[in-house]
């Protein structure tokens, strides 16, 4: 029963996608080591910071997500609000900034002796990116293995695609101002702009435009799984492209990979019980309550890595970091799961 769940709600490709990205790293820093020029060669492709191949890749990804995404659920929020006061208050009060703590004690304090004091300041870079961004997309597939409510999962994603236009923006510069390291302000607001807004309002006008002339039914059983493999195709080769670029640093620090990938792991677990203990403190039904957790837990990674690229480079520590959360994320998500749903019942259930 359980592998129809997953097989149901999660495609061939997100289902292995942790086995996709090692491949992708692999065959990535092999193109690096021995055909050097396919990464050279892109990399000439640059405006304001930005690798124009990456941002075309990234637009593949994230475009699809935000087609899914229906603002117009937006004016039942306050109904029942209490589970997007626990999504809010997790995702922008809290996730950041233990994300900021728990990576700089590992990383400075517990890691020392293995990361130069250089390199872990660009780890923490590329783990507050990830913090800063709670996930817009992939949550739909958590969501529909733990049997979430899929219309209150949609405003949870809407509104917190609003947030980040607001939010992402100071959080990441107060953070990494406190890590010191330099952050221009028109380089991060043109990536919000890039990777956000532009493939955002693209998905709003899709949608409303497909919906007015061929009916709702059209759009999401037709039109939308056209779009299915493209998030993941995009992903994958700007793994590829990513880890060209990363094939020297990987090559000389391989142990580098797992000690960024254990605060990663903790902060995952973490925010995931804060969110989901404060749902059972609430009350909140489980169809509610596990979305909750779950759009906490995981990262819009994409949004991660682009802005990792475009504020420190392809070739740098920080997008290495930000690529190990997506190395991360599937297998983490999927235990997490598997303990949502064998807790079921320390929730009411939905009316």
């Amino acid at each position: 029963m359980k592998k129809e769940n997953i097989s149901s709600g999660i495609g061939f490709f997100q289902k292995y996608l942790t086995i996709w990205v090692a491949l992708c790293m692999i065959a990535g820093v092999l193109i690096g080591k021995y055909i050097p020029a396919i990464p050279e060669f892109f990399g000439r492709f640059e405006y304001a910071n930005v690798s124009i191949p990456t941002a075309i890749l990234i637009w593949v990804m994230i475009y699809p997500m935000m087609m899914k995404v229906d603002f117009q659920s937006i004016k039942n929020v306050g109904k029942n609000p209490k589970g997007l006061y626990v999504t809010w208050i997790t995702n922008w009060l809290i996730k950041p900034f233990t994300m900021y703590i728990i990576a700089s004690f590992f990383l400075f304090v517990v890691f020392k002796k293995f990361i130069t004091p250089d390199l872990a300041t660009q780890y923490l870079a590329g783990a507050v990116l990830l913090g800063a961004a709670p996930c817009t997309a992939m949550v739909f597939v958590w969501s529909t293995l733990t049997k979430g409510n899929p219309a209150y999962t949609v405003v949870q994603v809407a509104t917190n695609d609003l947030i980040i236009l607001l939010a992402f923006v100071p959080i990441v510069k107060f953070l990494l101002g406190v890590s010191n390291v330099p952050v221009p302000w028109d380089t991060l607001i043109l990536s919000v702009v890039l990777f956000v807004v532009i493939p955002l309002a693209g998905g709003i006008l899709t949608r409303i435009n497909v919906i007015k002339n061929k009916g709702l039914d059209y759009f999401e059983n037709e039109f939308l799984p056209k779009f299915d493999g493209a998030t993941t195709v995009g992903l994958l080769l700007m793994l590829v492209l990513l880890f060209s670029f990363q094939g020297e640093t990987i090559l000389n620090n391989p142990l580098h990979i797992l000690l960024i990938a254990v605060p990663l792991t903790i902060q995952t677990f973490f925010i995931f019980f804060i969110a989901y203990g404060a749902c059972k403190w609430l009350k909140i039904p489980y169809d509610v309550a596990a979305p909750a957790g779950m759009i906490g837990a995981s990262n819009f990674f994409e949004l991660a890595v682009a802005v990792a690229i475009a504020l420190f480079g392809m070739d740098s520590p920080a997008a290495l970091a930000t690529t190990v959360g997506v190395l991360t994320e599937v297998p983490l998500m999927l235990f997490l799961v598997k303990i949502a749903n064998n807790t079921k019942g320390w929730f009411p259930q939905s009316e």
